[in-house]
């Protein structure tokens, strides 16, 4: 597996991640020690170095499981895990962005995980109650305690990120390196604002649930959906299952299979999107890893980007519309830079 600089840092990071939400049992669909130990073991055997996991994951038993397998290794990954979401639900103050939370939140994880810093935090959702300025300013006081090297935020609107990063540069504080996603074939809103502002900051994206939930590995259009998957037929528009049923299609003709065709079009046209492989099996790993040694055709491109259409709204939209009217006929001839 190649390597790349995360954001605008000189921290090396893996073309994919590996998500650990599924580490543990304890939520009922996840995987157990032994599978876990196989599914680590196989990523990094694979040149992976990127773990991925969260305090909330599995009720804590991700970061324990996580902390496990890394062991006297720890220098060797790139441990990554976020706070925000309560472990307390009967506590006011138990969750959000603001210091309180993340000062317990990062110690308990770093119990959990066995470590005393963490290389990445992400942000894990925008809590809309905490100013992003107690936000970055706390973030910013554990990076220069030393407990943790990176930032990166999740789930946040696009405003969001470049006034925190705006905010950041000017007083400088430390900024966000990357955002974390939901992106795929199927949910493709980040590319109205936030992959435009990923590209215009340089910040890595981390793109989870790739497989659209297992949609798109071809369980649901091949007909070997399993039991107990977390994503029910019943919930499946004629879209989702238009576009799943394109990517086995193209699967077919490539002679790879459905999930590797749909990571590898989450990178096709950004590199600076680094899947999220967030498996329960050692079988599902070794599937994906396969992605990244899969170059689509420009024409399988195209008809995935198509299948998968989606309108970008106002003002994308009406922006393009208006090109004539703004520069006249000259825009023809008009080539950008970027």
């Amino acid at each position: 597996m190649r390597h790349t600089t995360f954001g605008k840092t000189g921290l090396r990071v893996s073309e994919a991640f590996l998500g650990t939400m599924g580490f543990g049992e304890d939520w009922g669909w996840g995987a157990g020690a032994d599978e876990c130990r196989k599914i680590f073991n196989a990523y990094a055997e694979a040149g992976g170095n990127v773990i991925d996991t969260a305090n909330r994951y599995t009720d804590g038993s991700s970061e324990r499981i996580v902390g496990e397998r890394l062991g006297t290794d720890r220098d060797r990954f790139v441990l990554a895990t976020k706070y925000t979401l309560t472990m307390d639900g009967g506590d006011a103050n138990a969750a959000g962005n603001h210091r309180k939370n993340l000062r317990r939140s990062v110690e308990d994880s770093l119990r959990r995980l066995g470590t005393d810093y963490l290389d990445l935090l992400w942000v894990h959702i925008w809590d809309p109650h905490t100013p992003i300025e107690e936000t970055m300013r706390a973030l910013d006081d554990l990076v220069r305690s030393g407990k943790v090297l990176y930032l990166g935020l999740s789930d946040a609107p696009a405003w969001v990120a470049a006034r925190a990063n705006t905010m950041a540069e000017l007083r400088g504080w430390t900024p966000f390196a990357g955002l974390q996603l939901n992106y795929s074939l199927v949910e493709r809103g980040i590319e109205r604002e936030l992959l435009p502002l990923s590209d215009a900051l340089d910040l890595s994206v981390a793109a989870w649930a790739p497989l659209a939930r297992g949609l798109l590995s071809g369980k649901f259009t091949r007909g070997d959906a399993v039991e107990g998957s977390r994503t029910k037929r019943a919930d499946l528009s004629e879209r989702d299952l238009r576009i799943a049923a394109e990517v086995d299609t193209i699967a077919d003709e490539l002679g790879a299979s459905s999930s590797q065709v749909a990571l590898a079009w989450t990178r096709a046209h950004h590199r600076w999107i680094h899947p999220i492989l967030g498996t329960r099996t050692l079988d599902q790993l070794s599937d994906s890893l396969a992605a990244f040694d899969l170059e689509l055709p420009a024409d399988a491109v195209r008809r995935l980007d198509g299948v998968g259409s989606f309108e970008l709204g106002f003002p994308h939209d009406f922006i393009a519309a208006a090109r004539d009217f703004v520069y006249g006929p000259v825009h023809e001839r008009f080539e950008p830079r970027r």
